[in-house]
């Protein structure tokens, strides 16, 4: 327990004081963020926090991990380094989509191949239960890409991503205590507790952004914690003290967690193909994007998806016990009718605007 109090502490005290001269260094040698059409910020702001976050994180881990409990840190820690260049390099000097994936991809297959972290069933969905290894490190991999892009998605407004990200990992981490694995509960502390800290300095006005440094490093950490959870409830590591903090229905937990970056992801996605458009075309269809059109603030904005996010934890751990794809259908439904209903109500506020003017 002390270990993982000193974690959070640690990650959050090393990143509280980096910021600010990360923030001096940028605004030096002009590494910020311009604002744009696309962008939701007015003013030219350092886009380099990211760098802050991993130092803290990394820092803490390597000092109060007990390695011998933890075997495969040091590969997770490769992988962490992989995703920190590639964001690095292109928060400084942007690089191409492809390279940003197979970076991903590296990092990716170090998590699967070497830390053995990865989907070896999916406990029923759509009668799927153990899969072999041709199908269980494809699909792996793939989820694993999907949760750190979701995560560099949502990044678009004040401490949204942040936010999100503290709030996933302080509740994956607190798991991870109550069933005794420490190690995982450290590596997510560490990151709540720098996050917690550039979140002093994200929220309006933005002092800084995390960039992708930032965004893929929590969609990484993310990543590992939400896969490492649902492999936990094999029933092969379930010991019976551990059985006391199970989940039913341990997929759509999973799902009703990472509810925001997953779904604003896959509504975005399918969103610009069924307009006909590549779905990595950019644009300003995001929920954050909506609510801010709707006239809510950045601070406003977060708020509403945070406590939405937390709205949807609590409704999967209260109707764990309605069957697997009955909890689906209730997670995506509500999901569903909810962006629908924003989306309605913000095309129809931007319809009186434009009579109006007209």
């Amino acid at each position: 327990m002390y270990d993982i109090i000193l974690s959070f502490i640690t990650a959050f005290t090393l990143t509280y004081f980096a910021i600010p001269s990360i923030i001096h260094v940028a605004k030096v040698k002009n590494l910020c963020d311009e604002p744009g059409e696309r962008r939701a910020h007015t003013v030219t702001t350092p886009s380099l926090g990211g760098i802050a976050i991993f130092a803290g994180m990394i820092f803490s881990i390597v000092l109060w991990t007990p390695f011998h409990i933890f075997n495969d840190l040091q590969y997770i820690l490769c992988a962490f380094i992989i995703i920190f260049l590639i964001g690095a390099k292109d928060d400084i000097v942007p690089i191409s989509p492809k390279m940003k994936l197979a970076g991903e991809l590296f990092a990716a297959g170090i998590i699967v191949w070497k830390s053995n972290v990865k989907l070896t069933s999916l406990y029923g969905v759509f009668g799927v239960y153990d899969m072999p290894e041709y199908v269980a490190i494809p699909l792996s991999i793939f989820t694993i890409i999907v949760i750190i892009n979701a995560f560099n998605l949502i990044d678009g407004i004040n401490g949204l991503s942040g936010s999100i990200g503290t709030l996933i990992a302080g509740v994956l981490g607190a798991w991870f205590y109550l069933i005794d694995e420490i190690g995982l509960a450290l590596v997510a502390f560490a990151l709540t507790g720098a996050l917690i800290a550039f979140l002093k300095y994200n929220f309006t006005p933005a002092k800084i952004f995390m960039g992708d440094t930032g965004s893929l490093l929590v969609g990484l950490v993310s990543s590992i914690l939400i896969l490492k959870f649902i492999e936990f409830h094999d029933p092969a590591l379930i010991t019976p003290d551990k059985a006391k903090y199970a989940f039913d229905a341990v997929p759509a937990v999973a799902i009703g967690i990472l509810i925001l970056p997953l779904f604003d992801t896959l509504r975005v996605f399918t969103m610009r193909m069924i307009k006909g458009k590549s779905p990595f075309n950019p644009d300003r269809t995001h929920i954050h994007h909506l609510l801010l059109d709707f006239g809510f603030s950045h601070m406003q904005a977060t708020g509403v998806l945070v406590l939405t996010n937390i709205g949807f934890i609590f409704l999967v751990f209260y109707l764990q016990h309605i069957g697997l794809h009955n909890l689906l259908f209730v997670v995506i439904g509500l999901a569903i009718i909810l962006s629908a209903g924003l989306n309605y109500i913000v095309a129809r506020k931007k319809r009186k605007i434009a009579n109006a003017a007209s």
